[in-house]
């Protein structure tokens, strides 16, 4: 079987993809009802199998083991049986077993006897249903792990079998058949979960490593409990030990509290599983015999059956099957962490693998039928000292080339103190045979008179009371050489342009033992330090690095061991390859562009590279996308003539040198613009439709040659009767245009000429065309005649026909000069108006037309018809309470003389005449009606049930005295000198109640520039639709006081304010009823304002090691100095202060060469009599490291690092000015949306 696939170890999941691996087994996988079946595969133990997975892999499992394995077809999966073993395919009741047996019955897995035999099955027929492999009869086995071993548990569900049985369902169910496998109550499950997560976890982290034939893990205690851990020969550890104790007190504590019956079944245990666990819980202590120092022997007697009242055993509590009993130890006292160490059918067993001179507790517990009872009473004893363990091997702690100094450390003594080490060594002879060098207690020994360069090989052992240890391994130490000899010049292996790869060779005289290093040293052509240390190690080969291109180094190396350094070899020269040169500076224009050609030059790079530039390559690409681009010069000039080119075309040109070194980067790029020269002439224009008799339609297309600019301009000239020759009559970019002011039946001459923005072209040839005949002249203003106020009659000439007879007049008549309407189309020079209204103005205007067309209509004339009696009142409304108040009283000429006598006593009073109140006065207003010629006299106010008031000829009017809440029926009558008009229709108008009092105004919160006031109880934010509604007044510095908010909230923000200034507000309530009076007045002030923000500072990098930061400086603020914190952050650390003070710049020194760098600036405003107030901190801008290589792009010429790192830190961020007109030009681009389409569908 190791042929196909090495096997896997015993802690892996055989098939994690199988439910019945993770999952409770459904019913139809059981049985074989669904279209899936369950095999199972047996393995004998000490054997393995392999299978096929889904993925195609192969897996190889060892025995003994139960395999499941999925069917999705019911056929049987393809088995590998090793040679010497037969497979055996049992069916019954949809289940299939496949057996893999050996030819020989009987086998014992890997030394280990087992101790007793399981007794054969009570039946012989296989089971109809698979029993869950923790409920199996548990097979007898010896647990040979060390206390405290190292373990580690198993994640699969296997069962383990002897090979000659294979048992029924009768051996450890019921008769309820498959509910018991199926079913767990709750706490048995969260123990099942928690113990396969430390499973999981274990096997994840690989701890421990395992053995192929450590003996087999122990049963489980619950019928539903997880997988069983392996136990593992070795030194202990305590992940075992500590997964074990849980999972015991675990499950047994579970079991204790909710039991379970000998189906499996979760619920409480009846009476005679009560029996049962009683029964296992008598079991005695166990006794310890033939105690030794690596083991003992426990053994135990069976739990005693109770006894009945007559004498005799109980029936109802006898066990269904054998008693198992486990037997587990700790070596960390009586209630520590047990481990366990026996599992089977035996009353004795026998303890290996224990601790020397070790105190150990002991005790048994017996289980039966997934019952298990209480742990015995612990017994302790103690293992007998011995010999100590193998030392590890010595060391050399140091030596020379006849002495060698020789260190150990004592190992576990086992009970007993160490007295004596024993030494021995081979005399360096190599044969094998140890001799003894040394017997004493010391821990150090110095071995001499050996020869120089030689190997010895030592090994050693402990003694003590009990006896001596094993040696230890086996180890080889060496002695020193003598000062080896110069060796080699060093060869170059590979040069470049700042390191050079060198390499030597090992001295000759110099033995293979002989440990020897190497110290290589360089000296630089014209430095004047002589030869410096590059290298020191063991190495042959090193790259020197941090080198200057194109420059002669001087090599040479040295060789030394433990005795001493030899003479340095011979010196060699090496040369560093040349760099390639930099950029060329930007290409620049000489002279002047021509439309067909241009000369540029350019300047040789700063760095050359350390070689000369052989020659310039200059490339040139037609327009701006750059995607092409042509070579036109290649040689050793600095200036080039760029012809053939095309007139008002752009072009980009860039130049790169070559040297020894290699090609340089791009230069930048130049755009060059040639210009343009005037267009070709054009196609002569053509005339479109018909012509007019005043007006002819042109067209003409664009010319062939533009001239290397688009044509933005056409010329139009026209000659004939009325006009100088080659007139201008059109200039514009479109490819037609009308010509108007032309005379009727007349020959006329056109011409046209295009431009562009180098000037216009060549005029092309001329076009004749003759217009046709033309429309009427305007006619003379009519005349009109008054019958009777209602009839009106008009009259008209006819005008000039201009070629062709006038066939029809048409009159317009309205009462609006720019409303007037068709009325009248006929030949005749005259009509009568009829129905119109008196005292009425009326326009009237007349219109010629013939076959050619319509004239243009005549002036138009007023007419008016004579008076009437005036209009009824339409416009109807009432006064405001604004209105009200700046309206200035008269006197009523109908009052009563008590009220005169009283307002009479009012005015003599030196006060003020009060407001008219909306609650007892109600303002009208109304606009004249049409008096129909007479003028208005006077005006009769109708109030119902109170006496009409006249008024005279005003258009407003306050009526007095009335009652408040009150609800009045008001309409109107005009009268003129011809007699009174009808009434207007009835208006509705209530009296207000009483006006509000003020509230109380205060200042919730405030900053250097707003001010935030509450007034009232009530929301921050309210309905216009409140009753209730504010208005808030602020002083200025006159003393008046100005409106800043009028509506129903109970907060108002005031903004745009000064810092550290006092202002003056006041507030007034109204409602329906009117406007109350104002509060007091309140003052509030303004704290200090902060400085505003920075500006992005600038960095300048001076050196490797320092750089310069400026930034722009702030204006005082009201006298009050600034100054600034400078701040910096390296790499993702914290920001720490730099600098404070007034300057605008400071210098930073101390810089790490290879590490960002990241500053920040803010402006802090020293208050004379307050505390500093400091502004927000600008943004970042950081500061990155140089680098060595020369970057390609379109980078300005002989420009570093740090002009690059600021041109891309301005992209990256967006300065307050940039981001305020960001957000300007999107705000007025919203609101010109807006206006268009309000315009476009409100209005239109």
């Amino acid at each position: 079987m190791a042929d196909h696939t090495p096997p896997l170890e015993s802690g892996q999941l055989l098939s994690p993809e199988l439910p019945i691996l993770t999952s409770p087994q459904p019913p139809p996988m059981v049985n074989g009802e669904g279209p899936q079946q369950v095999i199972l595969v047996q393995v004998n133990p000490g054997e393995a199998f392999t299978i096929r997975r889904e993925d195609g892999q192969y897996q190889c499992i060892t025995g003994p083991a139960q395999v499941p394995m999925m069917s999705p077809n019911g056929s049987v999966p393809p088995i590998y049986v090793p040679p010497g073993y037969v497979s055996q395919i049992i069916e019954e009741n949809g289940v299939r077993r496949v057996l893999v047996l050996p030819q020989q019955p009987e086998f014992h897995p890997g030394g280990h006897s087992p101790l007793h035999h399981p007794p054969p099955p009570p039946h012989a027929h296989l089971p109809a249903f698979i029993p869950h492999p923790a409920m199996m009869p548990p097979p007898p086995h010896l647990y040979t792990g060390m206390a405290g071993g190292v373990g580690d548990m198993s994640s699969q569900y296997i069962s383990q079998y002897h090979p000659a049985h294979i048992y029924s369902e009768q051996d450890s169910h019921s008769q309820h058949g498959r509910q018991s496998f199926v079913h767990r109550d709750d706490r048995t499950n969260k123990t099942y979960e928690r113990l396969q997560k430390k499973l999981k976890e274990r096997q994840g982290g690989g701890g421990g490593g395992q053995v192929k034939d450590s003996p087999p893990p122990s049963p489980q205690k619950t019928c539903s409990s997880p997988p069983t851990p392996d136990i593992h020969n070795g030194v202990g550890g305590k992940g075992l030990e500590a997964e074990q104790g849980q999972a015991s007190h675990a499950v047994a504590g579970s079991d204790k509290q909710t039991g379970r019956g000998k189906n499996g079944e979760s619920g409480e245990l009846d009476e005679e599983a009560q029996a049962l666990q009683a029964l296992l819980s008598t079991i005695s202590k166990p006794v310890v015999s033939d105690v030794h120092a690596r083991g003992a022997v426990v053994s135990w007697s069976a739990p005693n059956r109770p006894e009945s009242e007559n004498g005799s055993m109980e029936e109802d509590c006898s066990p269904t099957g054998p008693f198992s009993y486990e037997v587990s130890i700790s070596f960390s006292g009586k209630d520590g962490k047990y481990k366990g160490m026996y599992c089977g059918e035996d009353l004795s067993a026998t303890l290996e693998d224990l601790r020397p001179a070790t105190e150990y507790h002991v005790r048994v517990q017996a289980m039966c039928n997934c019952l298990q009872g209480s742990p015995s009473e612990a017994v302790s004893f103690t293992t007998l000292n011995c010999e100590p363990e193998p030392p590890n091997p010595p060391r050399k702690a140091s030596g020379n080339k006849n002495t060698l100094v020789l260190q150990w450390k004592p190992p576990c003594d086992n009970g007993s103190k160490i007295q004596n080490y024993i030494l021995q060594w081979d005399e360096g002879k190599g044969t094998g045979i140890y001799e003894q060098c040394y017997h004493g207690p010391h821990k150090q020994y110095r071995v001499t008179k050996l020869s120089p360069a030689s190997r010895y090989s030592f090994r050693l052992a402990a003694k003590n009371e009990m006896g001596v240890s094993e040696f230890s391994e086996v180890v080889d130490l060496f002695t020193s050489c003598s000062v080896p000899l110069p060796p080699f010049p060093p060869e170059l292996e590979m040069p470049g342009v700042t390191w050079l790869c060198l390499k030597w060779q090992r001295p000759t005289s110099s033995p293979k033992e002989d440990e020897i290093f190497y110290v290589l040293e360089m000296e630089e052509e014209g430095s004047g330090y002589g030869f410096q240390p590059s290298y020191d190690g063991d190495d042959l080969t090193c790259t020197i690095r941090n080198l200057h291109r194109s420059t002669k180094y001087k090599f040479r190396v040295a060789a030394y061991n433990s005795e001493g350094k030899s003479n340095p070899s011979q010196v060699v020269e090496f040369v560093t390859k040349p760099d390639r040169p930099s950029c060329p500076c930007r290409p620049v224009i000489r002279g002047r562009v021509l439309p067909n050609s241009f000369k540029m030059a350019w300047e040789s790079p700063k760095e050359n590279g350390g070689a000369e530039v052989t020659k310039y390559v200059v490339e040139l690409s037609e327009g701006l996308s750059g995607v092409s681009w042509e070579l036109v010069y290649s040689g050793p000039a600095v200036e080039h003539v760029c012809e053939g080119l095309k007139p008002g075309c752009s072009y980009q040109t860039r130049v790169y040198c070559m040297s020894e070194g290699g090609q340089s980067p791009l230069s930048e790029t130049l755009q060059v613009q040639t210009p343009a020269v005037p267009p070709g002439p054009c196609q002569p224009p053509r005339l479109v439709g018909k012509p007019k008799a005043r007006e002819v339609q042109l067209r003409w297309g664009p010319p062939q040659v533009d001239g290397g600019s688009p044509v933005s301009c056409y010329f139009v000239e026209v000659s004939g009767p009325q006009f100088e020759d080659n007139k201008e009559v059109y200039q514009g970019p479109d490819l037609d245009c009308s010509v108007g002011g032309l005379m009727p039946g007349k020959t006329y001459s056109f011409r046209l000429k295009a431009g562009n923005k180098a000037g216009p072209g060549l005029p092309s040839e001329r076009c004749e065309i003759t217009t046709g005949p033309g429309a009427p002249e305007q006619c003379k203003a009519p005349s009109t005649t008054c019958k009777s106020p209602s009839c009106v009659v008009v009259s008209w000439e006819a005008p000039a026909c201009n070629g062709a007879p006038v066939t029809e007049f048409r009159l317009e008549w309205g009462a609006a000069e720019g409303s007037m309407q068709m009325c009248y189309s006929a030949p005749a020079l005259s009509h009568e108006m009829k129905g119109l209204l008196p005292a009425t103005n009326y326009f009237c205007r007349v219109q010629a037309i013939n076959v050619a067309g319509v004239g243009p209509f005549s002036e138009a004339v007023l007419c008016q018809t004579p008076c009437s009696v005036p209009a009824a009142v339409s416009n109807f409304s009432a006064l405001k309470e604004s209105e009200l108040q700046r309206y200035k009283t008269t006197v009523d000429t109908e009052e009563d003389e008590e009220e005169e006598e009283e307002e009479e006593e009012e005015s003599s009073n030196s006060q003020p005449q009060p407001l008219y109140s909306p609650s007892t006065c109600l303002g009208i207003c109304w606009e004249p009606p049409c008096d129909h010629g007479s003028e208005i006299t006077s005006y009769l106010i109708d109030l119902g049930e109170r006496q009409p008031i006249v008024v005279g000829p005003v258009t407003k009017h306050i009526i007095q005295h009335l009652q408040p809440d009150t609800s009045y029926r008001i309409r109107i009558q005009a009268l003129n000198s011809l007699g009174a008009g009808p009434f207007s229709h009835t208006f509705k108008l209530k009296t207000k109640p009483l006006p509000p009092q003020p509230p109380r105004l205060e200042c919730t919160a405030f900053s250097h520039q707003t001010l935030r006031l509450k007034w009232g109880d009530g929301p921050a934010k309210a309905a216009t639709s409140d009753a209730l509604q504010y208005q808030l007044q602020m002083g200025d510095k006159s003393g008046r006081f100005i409106s800043l908010y009028k509506g129903p909230c109970h907060t108002h923000k005031v903004q745009r304010l000064n810092e550290s200034t006092s202002y003056t507000f006041r507030i007034q309530a109204f409602n329906e009823a009117g406007e109350g009076p104002f509060s007091n007045v309140y003052t509030f002030t303004t704290p200090r304002s902060p400085p505003a923000p920075v500006k992005v500072p600038k960095v300048e990098r001076l050196d490797d090691n320092s750089c310069e930061v400026t930034w722009e400086a702030l204006s005082p603020m009201k006298g009050d100095p600034v100054i600034y914190t400078l701040q910096s952050m390296m790499g993702n650390s914290d920001f720490k202060q730099a600098y404070k003070g007034s300057a605008t710049s400071f210098h930073i020194q101390n810089l790490q060469p290879n590490s960002d760098y990241r500053f920040r600036v803010c402006a802090i405003r020293q208050c004379q009599d307050a505390p500093e107030l400091s502004g927000p901190y600008s943004p970042t801008v950081t500061l990155s490291p140089q680098r060595n290589d020369v970057a390609v792009g379109a980078s300005a010429a002989g420009s570093g690092s740090r002009a690059g790192t600021e041109s891309s830190r301005a992209r990256r961020s967006l300065t307050d000015e940039q981001c305020a007109f960001l957000l300007l030009m999107v705000f007025a681009v919203i609101a010109i949306l807006i206006a268009f389409v309000i315009q476009y569908f409100v209005i239109k």
